[in-house]
């Protein structure tokens, strides 16, 4: 199998937390070809696509933990599978390159779909299951937001529509000074619109990040904040702990299976926080070797192994 992954800058890669260098490593494992690319080595030719790659060796001991071979330009319909793994922020570079991938999904299998990849902006797209989310507000208004904030009990968070990691999570709180200046900050004084939610109490618990593959729950962790913090991700300091589904977990998961597989949304990630959907990654959903080495499962092999099935039914 021929595998081009579409990913950020090799020198970004944690090969000790990295999902994408993790799937990247068990690809190449198995004998596969795994080159890497930037949304931006992207080309349209007379109506056909082609990227300047450059084969990826991964190795965990050195740095930087992805060697790169010299640069070639292959075209993209011949390749067996493509990856799309690139962080938010989903930015005008990134609406190309899903343009520009549409053009070659008769001959290459490309994951996620560039059309749900558009289609789900990773907050928003939750809001299609309201009654799985906590209380949920989406607006660009100061007046609003302050209105929504008393509603829910005088506590809140607000982030923005396209920020990742945790970025820009803040807490909105009655009484704090701070509020109108957080409102403005983050939606660009009402120039854009944010995402503001009840405040959850069980976030001191965690926050459930839930990977699932082609619609089934394949495993998950939960992410504690540390005690100077309100958020859980792991790259703003929160311990990854043990987890296992509830039912809360399986319903939501059963929900939101047939939607995500009607919208090509293959390998996704979600957060929930105390039996609520948060937010559904699709971008570069992250966690799966925590989840590995807390669950001593081969999760990276499964996914390699369900996309080489799906290369296989493609051909």
């Amino acid at each position: 199998m021929h595998l081009v992954v579409i990913m950020d800058p090799v020198s970004t890669v944690n090969a000790e937390a990295d999902t994408t260098f993790a799937l990247m490593e068990e690809a190449a494992r198995r004998g596969h070809r795994v080159d890497h690319c930037l949304n931006t080595d992207l080309y349209l030719d007379r109506g056909r696509l082609f990227a300047r790659v450059s084969q990826a060796t991964m190795q965990r001991k050195l740095l930087p933990p992805i060697a790169l071979s010299a640069p070639e330009d292959v075209s993209l319909h011949d390749v067996d599978a493509i990856f799309v793994r690139t962080d938010p922020p989903f930015d005008d570079n990134y609406l190309w390159c899903t343009l520009m991938l549409d053009r070659v999904q008769q001959d290459a299998l490309v994951l996620n779909s560039p059309q749900g990849l558009r289609h789900a902006n990773e907050k928003l797209y939750t809001c299609g299951f309201p009654e799985l989310m906590p209380e949920t507000l989406v607006a660009n208004n100061k007046k609003r937001i302050k209105d929504f904030v008393t509603r829910v009990g005088g506590h809140a968070v607000i982030k923005p529509l396209g920020g990742r990691g945790g970025e820009g999570v803040l807490v909105l709180k009655n009484g704090d000074p701070n509020v109108n200046a957080i409102i403005e900050a983050t939606t660009l004084d009402g120039r854009r619109a944010a995402m503001a939610q009840v405040f959850m109490p069980e976030v001191r618990i965690g926050d459930k990040r839930i990977l699932i593959l082609d619609g089934e729950a394949i495993g998950a962790i939960l992410r504690v904040p540390s005690s100077e913090e309100v958020r859980s991700n792991l790259r703003v300091g929160g311990t990854a702990v043990k987890a296992e589904l509830d039912a809360a977990d399986k319903h939501i998961v059963e929900t939101l299976a047939p939607h995500l597989r009607r919208d090509g949304l293959w390998f996704v990630g979600i957060d929930v926080i105390g039996g609520k959907l948060t937010e559904v990654n699709v971008t570069s959903p992250t966690g799966i070797q925590s989840m590995e080495r807390l669950d001593q499962k081969p999760l990276c092999a499964r996914v390699i192994e369900s996309l080489e099935q799906r290369v296989a039914n493609k051909a």
